[in-house]
């Protein structure tokens, strides 16, 4: 834990990138999404190693973050806490938190958007036994939101991308969402032991009176397969009805129809499902649903094939370039 607190204390003071920028900043008035920039944010992630919570992967992901969001010029904090894991024993979390604005707009609603950065510990969905207690390697359950928002990020932050801004947006990067009850997993079950990250920060919000700082958010999950479909979630729909059709016209509008379908699909327990009911902030969620599986998500979902072979780059462009429409 000192260690990881050494490392986070001076990444806080860093004024780079990481080794290289990802990509020149756009020259034209209207912010474009590149989605071979998301992809290598993706890429570095997975080449990390699994980001479980407490390994040295994880921390270097939290400083690989910190790292881009500094030289994006944005107000970074490290929230630190302590979650209840699913077998009663105690989960420190780490969340990410960096805010983009202007004085002129400082006084106005926020917009939030967040990604879960950690990967589950256990592949609990692979077939052989012996593979269940090998981490994930979450590219697409983690690091694909994360590497969308971090070229958002890095669109916006250019001077006149950024004074063109109506709202300040706030990134909340949350850790220990896939921490859940592992299927194999005997002892006593105990509710609520997904997205602790997200259950930490809207309890926190609610505690220093700033659940009304925020119009609305948008959660991005599992945003880079080849063939994702994003339906209308149960959940997003009724908290935040209003919004999911505003984006979803958004997306068709822009061509990516196939992405933004307009079938509903059955509640999911994700981060937006706590910032929602802890929070009180109306929060959308765009993940990939498969309803030709029992679990409603990809084959591969929770297995060691959760890897850089599964990630695409239209469907990253179709993902990133809604946001950024709608943002505007």
């Amino acid at each position: 834990m000192k260690h990881l607190l050494i490392l986070l204390t001076a990444a806080m003071g860093l004024v780079t990138c990481g080794n290289r920028p990802a990509a020149m900043p756009s020259q034209t008035q209207e912010p474009i999404f590149n989605a071979d920039s998301a992809y290598r944010y993706i890429d570095d992630q997975v080449a990390l190693g699994a980001r479980v919570p407490g390994t040295d992967a994880h921390t270097q992901c939290i400083l690989y973050i910190i790292n881009h969001l500094k030289a994006c010029g944005m107000q970074i904090n490290l929230q630190q806490g302590t979650m209840t894991n699913y077998a009663g024993q105690p989960q420190a979390v780490y969340n990410i938190l960096a805010r983009l604005t202007t004085p002129q707009i400082e006084s106005r609603k926020h917009l939030l958007l967040c990604a879960h950065y950690d990967s589950r510990p256990w592949c609990d969905e692979e077939e052989l036994y012996e593979n269940r207690y090998l981490p994930v390697p979450a590219a697409n359950d983690g690091a694909s939101g994360v590497g969308v928002l971090l070229e958002i990020a890095r669109v916006l932050s250019d001077s006149t991308h950024r004074a063109n801004l109506t709202q300040p947006i706030d990134f909340v990067f949350f850790d220990c969402e896939d921490m859940g009850t592992p299927s194999f997993y005997t002892g006593m079950q105990r509710e609520d032991t997904w997205c602790l990250g997200s259950q930490m920060w809207a309890s926190e919000m609610v505690r220093q009176g700033h659940q009304g700082l925020y119009q609305y958010g948008i959660l991005l999950d599992m945003v880079g397969a080849p063939d994702a479909t994003f339906p209308k979630e149960y959940y997003s729909m009724q908290n935040a009805g209003d919004y999911v059709e505003k984006i979803w016209r958004v997306g068709n509008e822009l061509g990516y129809g196939r992405y933004f379908q307009q079938q509903h699909a059955m509640p999911i327990t994700d981060d937006h499902y706590y910032v929602n009911l802890l929070g009180g902030i109306p929060c959308v969620d765009i993940i990939n649903y498969d309803a030709r599986q029992n679990t409603g998500f990809p084959a591969w979902w929770h297995t060691l094939q959760d890897d850089m072979r599964h990630i695409d780059k239209t469907t990253l462009q179709a993902v990133g370039s809604t946001l950024l429409t709608v943002i505007k």
